[in-house]
């Protein structure tokens, strides 16, 4: 009851609309705690400053001279609200994020509420056999592993790190093996959503396209209890969302991805690589084409590489982390060079939550369509959060 009582407290922070509808959530909550949930909630925050950008203008969130002249700025607040099951519920498990404010990491103009208000993951699943897990919902995508900054983000993962789809998926251990197959039917709730929330916008709008009916299947093998090896595959559909009629929005365009991947574990340190070849095919897509205009790929088909590694050290309440990618495009007609990202960063754990450091720098980055383009960016960012 006590998270109950402090949740309906931030409520009348919120707007009319969110507040009703929020308060509402949590009132049917509280008898629902009381028969096996686990409910808590959170805040985050973050100040930043841009040393160097190319995204410049009044419409910019990183415009460098902007910052010169007031010092950076505290933004993109969140509060976000927790539902897990405690075990109690037999072979049963469920799992819910919601995450509201302009710090959720969220797209209003493509998200499924139209607002600064999204669900991050809702599952259920059920233990089918030892080792074996089935869950449907929203739940993350197995397809290698996803960056553990916490504000640069995805880097050049580019929409193949933390992609967090609705579908249906069967994860099983059986000794040193761990493999996952799933079929995810979208990207997030809706008709044309196309925002999967921390995946940066990779994965077109809800004007253009979006990613549906996608086969995964992701395996590791553990040769020892310091080295894992991966491979993980993905194949689906892409929705021509530029159609003014239901016979226009066919789902006629293709992706594929396959990742290759390799943890190391040792004492306090742990080291992750990864490695990504992409592929769209936008051909077909006739609405598309005819509307997109200046940001049409630059050919029908897409192709890129990827590279991603991770270095961390954790030592107490201390982790300090480094985070660097590079992409490069095959696409024919693209005329960027390779492209490189890097985001140095440390995090302490103070009790009720964390405090970040991070940096990021890079010069150039993946479009909605999946291709890369050059471009400079130097960022400064201190975030903050707790929960309870």
């Amino acid at each position: 009851m006590q998270y109950t009582e402090g949740l309906l407290h931030h409520c009348r922070y919120l707007g009319a609309v969110l507040r009703i509808s929020l308060c509402l959530i949590l009132s049917s909550l509280s008898a629902f705690a009381m028969a096996g949930a686990e409910l808590g909630a959170g805040v985050w925050w973050v100040y930043q400053y841009t040393e160097v950008s190319d995204f410049t203008g009044p419409t910019s969130a990183f415009d460098a001279d902007l910052d010169n002249q007031t010092g950076g700025n505290f933004a993109d607040p969140a509060f976000i609200l927790y539902a897990n099951d405690d075990d109690s519920h037999g072979p049963w498990h469920f799992s819910g994020e919601m995450r509201l404010d302009t710090g959720s990491f969220t797209q209003t103009a493509n998200n499924n509420s139209g607002d600064s208000l999204t669900m991050h993951k809702a599952w259920i699943a059920r233990d089918l056999s030892e080792g074996g897990l089935l869950t449907v919902g929203k739940s993350q995508v197995p397809f290698g592993w996803k960056t553990e900054n916490f504000w640069p983000g995805d880097l050049l993962e580019g929409g193949y790190g933390d992609q967090m789809d609705v579908g249906v998926k069967w994860t099983q251990d059986v000794s040193a093996l761990h493999y996952a197959v799933g079929y995810f039917h979208q990207d997030d709730w809706g008709e044309i959503s196309t925002d999967t929330v921390d995946d940066n916008g990779h994965w077109g709008t809800s004007n253009t396209y979006r990613k549906i009916k996608t086969g995964v299947v992701n395996v590791d093998y553990d040769f020892s209890t310091r080295h894992t090896f991966g491979v993980s595959y993905q194949n689906g559909r892409l929705q021509d969302l530029a159609g003014t009629v239901a016979s226009q929005q066919r789902d006629v365009g293709t992706h594929n991805a396959v990742d290759l991947h390799y943890y190391f574990n040792y004492g306090n340190w742990r080291f992750k690589y990864r490695f990504i070849d992409a592929q769209r095919d936008y051909g077909g897509m006739d609405a598309l084409l005819a509307t997109c205009a200046a940001s049409c790929p630059a050919n029908t088909k897409v192709e890129t590489q990827r590279q991603a590694a991770h270095l961390g050290y954790r030592k107490e309440r201390w982790h300090f982390y480094l985070e660097g990618s590079t992409a490069i495009s095959d696409t024919d007609g693209n005329s960027a060079e390779r492209v490189e990202a890097y985001a140095p960063g440390v995090s302490y754990q103070y009790g009720p939550g964390w405090l970040y450091l991070e940096y990021l720098w890079q010069n150039g980055d993946i479009d909605r369509y999946g291709d890369v383009y050059e471009a400079n960016f130097r960022t400064v960012y201190a975030s903050f959060d707790f929960y309870f």
